[in-house]
């Protein structure tokens, strides 16, 4: 099932906001005649847009994968992954907790999401993105993309392909904005392994 949802997020705060108590503002400004909620970006994000960002994501760690195997640079590899799909390097605040991560749970910087994908001695990190994997498959369960196309947000299960053909099943919340350059990249990213009962 795939939907694509346009969520007005201005209409969202503003009832975020009247629920805690606080006194909304008026947005309209009167010198432009122009509501300034709402404004449209220039170049809004499409589901189309954040389908392409999966997909590259999911070639991203095949490749370091593949890196590893051959006994490349896999540092480097994974350096320009997270600085290709991340906006670590931008300087904005990411929110990011990796599917085997227990004790250090959430990473919120580039040093923390590096070890998560290659390892670290000393961590609990083996290295996620070095398994290696051939393929990731995305099946997204809905993708939101507020009024002015400035964010999305997408959720669903992928799928990583380990080199014996088998498929291991992650659920995933991914959360994009644009960089500075126009580029999509990921500020949000939350994926676990789905729930087995004991």
């Amino acid at each position: 099932m795939k939907k694509i949802i346009m969520v007005p997020m201005a209409g969202v705060a503003a009832l975020a906001l009247a629920a805690c108590g606080e006194a909304a503002t008026d947005n309209t400004s009167a010198d432009a005649g122009t509501d300034t909620a709402a404004t449209e970006t220039d170049n809004p994000i499409t589901a189309a847009d954040v389908e392409a960002a999966q997909q590259a994501w999911g070639e991203g760690i095949v490749r370091i994968g593949q890196t590893f195997t051959d006994e490349g640079d896999v540092e480097a590899a994974a350096t320009t992954h997270i600085n290709d799909f991340y906006g670590y390097e931008d300087g904005m605040d990411i929110l990011f907790k990796p599917t085997l991560a227990a004790e250090d749970q959430f990473r919120g910087d580039f040093d923390g999401a590096l070890s998560y994908f290659i390892g670290s001695e000393g961590t609990e990190d083996g290295g996620f993105a070095i398994a290696p994997y051939t393929d990731v498959r995305w099946e997204n369960e809905g993708t939101f993309i507020d009024d002015t196309g400035d964010t999305a947000m997408a959720m669903g299960n992928y799928y990583f392909t380990g080199t014996d053909g088998n498929e291991t099943k992650v659920e995933y919340t991914f959360g994009y904005e644009r960089n500075d350059a126009g580029d999509l990249v990921i500020v949000l990213h939350h994926s676990s392994l789905p729930y087995s009962a004991q």
